[in-house]
């Protein structure tokens, strides 16, 4: 069982080559198709490449771009030449990048000229597993051109024999302390992903369907990639960012059938008005769904309006691989719930004692009472279940409780099955879709010259769910002025990313601190939310 096999080759063995797989809207209206046929042979071409540098199983192919159709063929290829694919934010920064290649072993690095001489050139000496950097725009001293490496590859291409828990996919997830963990998923997985495509997001043969999610991400490859391919649709990719009258544009003229996005955007969209939606022609909407973070009723009830449709929001992490639970069609939504487990899915609330440890008996985890918090759990077996972080056995172990998966979320389910997101467990930051792990952060501020300690937070936002704040202090005799904070904010945005740097860095003259030594930050959220400390 091979993914690239599933979402690609099997539909063109079946006849069904000349429907439309991909098609590209590029950021200054550049428009390109890619048919099943067409996506086959570029994917066949990739995996030629690969092999003739010596990229065997197992080893890791990295992919660093923009929503180019290059990442696609990539990621297909690698997946073909049974490489581990690991796909990479185009926003973040040289650390962020610097520190994955390493953690990852990465083998190969496809990547542009732009990403590569403001992000890259800097790094890969760091790297010494990295052999080859393969640029999909241009050639140059220490890399190689992939578009003549593809030309002169065959375009025919065998898959080997791929067991279905050979390792496939591999996604950075951030925690709360400690570098990225490193979240191994299986060929297996491709059951997983394509079932919830049909039975969540109901999707079908020649649908033209639309995921927001950058392929950074678990969910711009789970339901970006993967899912909308095996089950024949024609996958939409915005190059550009989010634009209201662009993405309005988009859904109108791609006759889009179902549009997979975030909370965040929808809500930048419900800040628009409903009329800016009336004003286009949405007729050939079927089904919007949200992932991400928790869905605010008030969004569900604006898009009834927007729309006409409900807005389903559903529920899984990097590590469940795909949605576990999910509002869907036919079932009654109610506002603010996550809704409930998918078929096939058991998923359950366990009792936590005030030491956040999960409550057991001889009989094993004891479930909470309905409608008491308690923290949301699976049960083990499913078949995008991550197989393993990377390098951290004994932390994977941690993560189950008997036969339930510990997902760390805090949740409440009621009497009908219905879900109900409590909140984080632990302190990682979701803003706009992004995980965001405060150490990342405090890591890197602190190397800027001013800085003594750093403390970073989420605090709330009622677009992006959540800001990065960070709190500061200052080494001995560096002066609190307007221009360093301007530096300080620089400085982050050099090293991390727009995406990961704080949008907010206040001074203090010291950090609320364990006996320990380890910042408390909840103190700093009350600090930051005006609470009684």
């Amino acid at each position: 069982m091979n993914i690239a096999h599933e979402a690609i080759d099997r539909h063109v063995a079946e006849g069904r080559g000349e429907h439309v797989a991909l098609r590209w809207l590029g950021k200054h209206d550049e428009r390109a198709e890619l048919t099943y046929a067409e996506l086959a042979v570029a994917s066949n071409r990739f995996a030629n490449v690969l092999d003739a540098l010596g990229v065997r199983a197992g080893d890791t192919v990295f992919v660093l771009l923009g929503r180019v159709p290059d990442l696609y063929v990539a990621v297909l290829g690698a997946l073909k030449a049974r490489a581990i694919v690991c796909p990479l934010f185009a926003a973040f920064g040289p650390d962020p990048i610097r520190q994955r290649l390493a953690l990852g072993n990465a083998r190969v690095l496809v990547t542009s000229r732009g990403i590569y001489d403001r992000k890259v050139a800097s790094v890969v000496a760091d790297v010494p597993s990295l052999r080859h950097v393969l640029l999909v725009d241009s050639s140059g001293p220490g890399v190689l051109d992939l578009a003549a490496l593809m030309a002169d590859a065959s375009a025919t291409y065998a898959i080997a024999p791929t067991d279905p828990e050979d390792p496939a996919l591999l996604h950075f997830t951030s925690g709360t302390t400690g570098t990225p963990k490193g979240v191994i998923h299986v060929h297996q997985a491709v059951v997983g992903h394509h079932v919830t495509g049909q039975e969540v997001l109901d999707l079908g043969p020649g649908d033209r369907f639309w995921c927001t999610a950058d392929p950074g991400w678990v969910t711009g490859m789970s339901y970006g990639i993967i899912s909308p391919l095996t089950n024949g649709a024609c996958l939409v990719v915005d190059e550009a960012e989010f634009d209201v009258e662009r993405w309005y544009g988009i859904l109108q003229r791609e006759r889009i059938n179902v549009w997979y996005t975030a909370p965040t955007a929808l809500r930048m969209l419900m800040r628009a008005g409903a009329e800016v939606a009336h004003a286009h022609d949405l007729s050939a909407l079927r089904v919007v769904a949200s992932v991400g973070e928790p869905l605010n009723p008030e969004v569900v009830v604006w898009g009834r309006e927007a729309y006409g449709l409900e807005i389903l929001d559903n529920w899984w992490q990097t590590e469940t691989g795909g949605i576990m639970i999910a509002n869907r069609r036919g079932i009654a939504v109610r506002p603010g719930s996550m809704g409930r487990a998918v078929p096939g899915i058991e998923a359950t609330v366990l009792q936590r004692d005030e030491r956040g440890s999960i409550v057991r008996t001889d009989d094993g985890p004891v479930e909470a009472p309905v409608g008491s918090e308690g923290e949301l759990a699976i049960r083990r077996g499913w078949p995008s279940m991550f197989r393993g972080y990377l390098g951290m056995p004994e932390r994977y172990a941690a993560s189950f409780e008997g036969d339930w998966y510990r997902t760390g979320d805090l949740a409440r389910v009621d009497e009908d099955g219905y879900f109900w997101f409590v909140g984080r467990a632990d302190d990682v930051i979701k803003s706009a879709g992004h995980l965001i792990g405060p150490f990342e952060v405090e890591s890197a501020l602190m190397e800027h010259p001013a800085v003594a300690e750093v403390g970073v937070i989420g605090v709330p936002d009622p677009v992006a769910g959540q800001l990065v704040k960070a709190f500061v202090v200052l080494r001995e005799g560096v002066t609190d002025d307007d221009a360093l904070h301007r530096d300080l904010m620089a400085f982050a945005r050099r090293r991390l990313g727009a995406a990961v740097a704080p949008r907010e860095i206040a001074v203090r003259a010291e950090l609320p601190r364990t006996r320990s030594g380890k910042i408390m930050r909840r103190l700093l959220r009350d600090v930051a939310e005006g609470r009684e400390l």
